[in-house]
């Protein structure tokens, strides 16, 4: 029986398509990464019998990044990222496996089916995976089809069973497009960043970003918000005065009517206006009118506009909209949530989706009069040729879905059924006054038939008094007419609705995309997201847009940004060669860099104006050990020491407090020694300024703290400190911290793992003896006689915190303990994952990656 490998998007995904397919007879396991499960089920394909695979991916298998040397910030020159820095495809989570776990998975395959979400990204990790599968699978015979693509809009039966039957190829140029944009923001965004992050945070000590990066699409979204804040900033407030007048119109009722000229800005023609209408008893009715109006229901939902809605009313920001969205279509509520369509086919089947919201609670009622009396066919919209319009696909209830994505979800269906509804239809009434020489007008609308506004209510017709009946030549009692005086308001700043707006006029980026720039723009602090959720630039983000202003305005105008994605789209429909696209792209912003670095001074006389050097900045912390005078420590992003008469900048750890360690020095450059710490839950390391920038030793990286230093007798190094391997990560060795008493902390210096041991101990020392056991530093620990909770009243005790039975009782490691070779079986499995491997120089961590979060079983350290 042959095999039929099936993969989609993400394991929710995978899971609800093998449900449909297989109509809930499969089995499942966890696949070797334990992140992506395997369904399997058998059923027949091409019209014989198979064996059914279905299995996912997480997003993309892959990422672009540059090869060795030319990742190292301070041995290439930026220039050379534009054309010389060769590339490589990089597992884009080393730690899931994701190759590996295809190829197990592919192994002895005969087909692959790819069921990735339909739009380019999608495309792109179809060939992601093809690249990783294909050469593993078993060889074709006589030319025989094996690659499959299935197209779909949504997790429904009707839609995945369509998408199996109708099976096709996945689309190369698309891909192509994808892999274009990815370099071309690869090196550009790169060459910028590194030159302008160096040059500016070597001068600067308080730009408060640890990162000051530049993006082709970023960039000019930044610029929007720039150009807003200079309009208001330019905003010159002008007086204007307008003339209000009132008249009776029935018993204790009056009209307020609005001047015809409107306003006027010289307060002498005003204060003539008046004089000529003040005496005037009497409003006499120019005209009537009465008509009859419509309200159109919206256009289809697509993605811009859902995202525009959740930002303006539903408070959401447009990433985690994105995100939401994204959930409620996995979970088969939605269909798919990216697309730039507005209009529905015409053999789309809107009363399917309608039925489906036929007893909810909320708008049943609507929508059965619906079926009943015949939908409005939706108004005909733009047709992208991508993805139907976001639709509800089943009913759902705040209990099932939680309230942020009950709104986004409530929202899009209410959308749904307001473009199946009539128009709203509301009368016009309008009566023309004459008062001395000056003309008024009075309005009022009334609705006749509410249409799409009863299920969007918020759209509805402003409720207004109905005006009184009359005829030209009647005549009103006047009761009041007085003369205002305002003034202009400038514009506000924009909101993220507007933004999105902007640049979907503009061009920049793609409807999944647009969230992500507007998300590092925030995330970079050059804007602040205001109250209304108005995004506000701040000091850095304004002086980077002036000085790109000043030197080459094309860095930050969407012009050249909107030319290359009309360029990559070409590509996606075949019409563009996808080398000569990305070359001469490259070309033009390697030029445009070279002037930019020419002419930096233009944007640094703009940031001299605005920040200060770092010799003017931070407050002294430790000793230089060169000049032995006191460094001065920035606080402000990204935190680093600054020795002002050496002109030395030492970077820091980030994202955590820094002090002085007890002024102690360190015994090979005789720089004082800080102390970073995450927290008094977390853990905390000295380190040396100059060996976490200048590393002593062959075995030491940049950054690298005391816990990590392999100097043989320093007293804070990992070779009097260090105790045995990591119980969690392979790579790590576990550490005491000195400074952790009295509530004594044993951390590794690789991963999250923090073990809290030893409390109320006044002293805990690292042994030069280890464990005949298992070869860990023995720790020997000191209590005061009054709090000691060693037995027989001992105040002493030397032990392996991993084989004494006594300390096992002083530690937190409970369920980790495992771990640790001498409790799965006994001295006979030394040889384990867990084994302690010394705390001499000769500990040497490999190369592997740490983890950046703790498993389930390093959460029980803390």
């Amino acid at each position: 029986m042959r095999t039929v490998l099936m993969v989609a998007e993400k394991p929710s995904l995978a899971q609800s398509i093998a449900k449909i397919l297989s109509r809930g007879n499969m089995s499942s396991r966890k696949g070797l990464n334990g992140t992506c499960s395997v369904h399997e089920y058998t059923g027949t394909f091409a019209g014989q019998p198979v064996r059914f695979k279905m299995t996912s991916v997480c997003g993309h298998v892959m990422t672009l990044d540059f090869l060795g040397k030319y990742n190292k910030w301070d041995k290439v020159d930026p220039a050379e990222l534009f054309s010389q820095a060769p590339t490589e495809k990089k597992e884009a989570n080393p730690k899931l496996n994701m190759v590996k776990f295809l190829q197990v998975e592919g192994k002895g395959c005969d087909y692959i089916v790819l069921w990735l979400d339909c739009d380019k990204e999608g495309e792109n990790i179809c060939f992601e995976v093809l690249d990783a599968v294909l050469p593993i699978m078993n060889p074709t015979h006589g030319g025989e089809k094996t690659v499959f693509r299935a197209r779909f809009s949504s997790i429904t039966d009707t839609d995945i069973c369509a998408a199996m039957a109708r099976l096709g190829e996945p689309d190369h140029n698309e891909a192509l497009s994808v892999d274009a944009r990815q370099e071309l923001d690869l090196r550009i965004g790169c060459a910028f960043t590194r030159f302008q992050t160096k040059y500016f945070q070597g001068k600067y000590g308080n730009l408060d970003s640890s990162l000051i990066s530049f993006g082709p699409c970023q960039t000019p979204t930044l610029g929007f918000c720039v150009e807003r804040h200079d309009k208001i900033q330019s905003f010159k407030p002008e007086t204007y005065w307008v003339l209000q007048a009132k008249v009776n119109a029935e018993k204790d009722r009056s009209l307020l009517l609005d001047w015809d000229r409107v306003r006027v800005f010289d307060r002498e023609i005003a204060q003539m206006f008046l004089n000529m209408t003040k005496l005037e008893k009497e409003a006499q009715v120019e005209a009537t009118s009465r008509k009859e109006k419509a309200k159109q229901r919206p256009l289809a939902l697509n993605t811009v506009e859902m995202l525009r809605v959740a930002s303006s009313s539903l408070g959401m920001g447009p990433q985690h909209a994105m995100q939401t969205a994204e959930r409620l279509y996995t979970q088969g509520y939605i269909s798919y949530p990216r697309t730039e369509t507005t209009h529905y086919p015409e053999n789309f089947d809107l009363k399917g989706p309608l039925r489906q919201q036929a007893n909810h609670p909320y708008w049943a009622d609507t929508v059965k009069r619906l079926l009943t009396e015949g939908i409005n066919h939706p108004r005909k919209g733009h047709d992208a040729g991508d993805h139907p319009p976001i639709t509800p696909m089943r009913s759902a209830t705040e209990a099932e879905l939680g309230s942020e994505a009950w709104r986004l979800y409530e929202y899009i269906t209410r959308h749904f059924i307001a473009t199946v509804s009539y128009d709203c239809k509301y009368l016009q009434s309008t009566i023309s006054f004459r008062i001395g020489p000056e003309h008024f007008t009075c309005t009022g609308k009334t609705v006749i038939s509410p249409g799409f506004t009863e299920i969007m209510p918020w759209q509805s017709v402003p409720l207004e008094e109905s005006l009184p009946t009359c005829q030209r030549g009647d005549t009103f009692a006047v009761s009041e007419i007085k003369m205002l005086e305002k003034q202009t308001n400038p514009p506000d700043y924009l909101t993220e609705a507007e933004l999105i707006t902007l640049m979907e006029k503009h061009g920049i980026g793609t409807d999944a995309s647009i969230p992500v720039h507007i998300n590092n723009i925030c995330q970079r602090n050059y804007v602040t997201v205001e109250s209304g959720r108005r995004l506000k630039p701040t000091n850095l983000g304004i002086v980077l847009v002036h000085g790109y202003y000043k030197i080459d305005a094309e860095l930050v105008l969407p012009t050249i940004r909107s030319a290359v994605e009309k360029q990559l789209n070409l590509i996606a429909q075949g019409k563009a060669d996808y080398r000569q696209v990305l070359g001469h792209t490259l070309d033009v912003f390697k030029r445009k860099f070279h002037y930019f670095v020419d002419s930096i001074a233009g944007m640094d006389e703009l940031m001299e104006v605005s920040f200060s050097p770092l010799a003017a900045t931070g407050k002294p912390l430790s000793r230089c050990g060169k000049c032995h005078r006191f460094m001065k420590y920035i606080q402000a992003k990204p935190s680093r020491l600054h020795c002002s008469h050496c002109d030395e900048t030492y970077t820091l750890p980030q994202n955590g407090t820094i002090k002085l360690y007890k002024e102690l020095r360190c015994p090979l450059d005789d720089f004082e020694l800080v102390l970073w710490s995450s927290g008094s839950r977390g853990k905390s390391y000295p380190l040396c300024p100059y060996c976490a920038n200048h590393p002593p030793f062959r075995d030491m990286k940049k950054g690298m703290g005391c816990n990590e230093c392999t100097h043989p007798t320093c007293q804070h190094s990992l070779s009097m400190l260090g105790i045995g391997q990591c119980v969690e990560c392979e790579s790590g060795v576990l550490v005491l911290d000195p400074t952790s008493g009295p509530k004594w902390k044993v951390a590794c210096n690789k991963c999250n793992v923090v073990a809290h041991c030893f409390e109320n101990a006044y002293r805990v020392r690292v042994s030069a003896d280890t464990c005949s056991t298992c070869e860990a530093a023995l720790l020997a620990v000191d209590f005061n006689k009054a709090k000691s909770p060693l037995p027989g009243d001992e105040t002493q005790h030397t032990g392996c915190v991993f084989c004494d039975p006594i300390f096992q009782e002083l530690v937190e490691l409970k369920h980790a303990a495992s771990c640790h070779p001498m409790h799965r079986g006994g001295p006979g499995r030394r040889q384990g994952r867990g084994r302690a491997r010394g705390r001499r120089p000769t500990v040497k961590p490999s190369a592997r990656r740490p983890k950046d979060k703790m498993s389930a079983l390093a959460a029980y350290f803390v």
